[in-house]
């Protein structure tokens, strides 16, 4: 994991903790999502902790979406419970080129919540 993504993962979680929302992108046709660079046959949601850095995600593929603001507590109880069960990988603070970290729900929890 190259320093950048590092530090962006940790940026996700000290504001998600402090604003206690995060952001990810929704369209008439659902939530966005797409195939893991990292992992062989995973689908990863990505989530960012600024409104603008989600809008900046909207281009391209996901002209279509819009920013999605979900409550801290929500997104860790509902969201990344229901992601580990579906088996969703969780991308992070992702960059303007769609990279970033790709994590399992489950060890995002813990980070969220230490």
């Amino acid at each position: 994991m190259s320093d950048d993504f590092r530090q962006e993962y940790q940026r996700f979680v000290d504001e998600a903790r402090e604003l206690e929302i995060v952001w990810n992108l929704q369209s008439k046709d659902g939530f966005a999502i797409c195939e893991s660079s990292e992992f062989e046959d995973k689908q990863v949601m990505p989530f960012w902790s600024l409104e603008k850095d989600a809008i900046a995600a909207c281009d391209e593929d996901w002209s279509n979406y819009a920013p999605n603001p979900i409550r801290f507590d929500e997104f860790v109880d509902a969201w990344l419970h229901g992601m580990d069960e579906d088996e969703i990988y969780a991308g992070i603070n992702w960059n303007a080129d769609l990279e970033g970290v790709e994590i399992e729900p489950v060890i995002l929890i813990d980070d969220l919540l230490e």
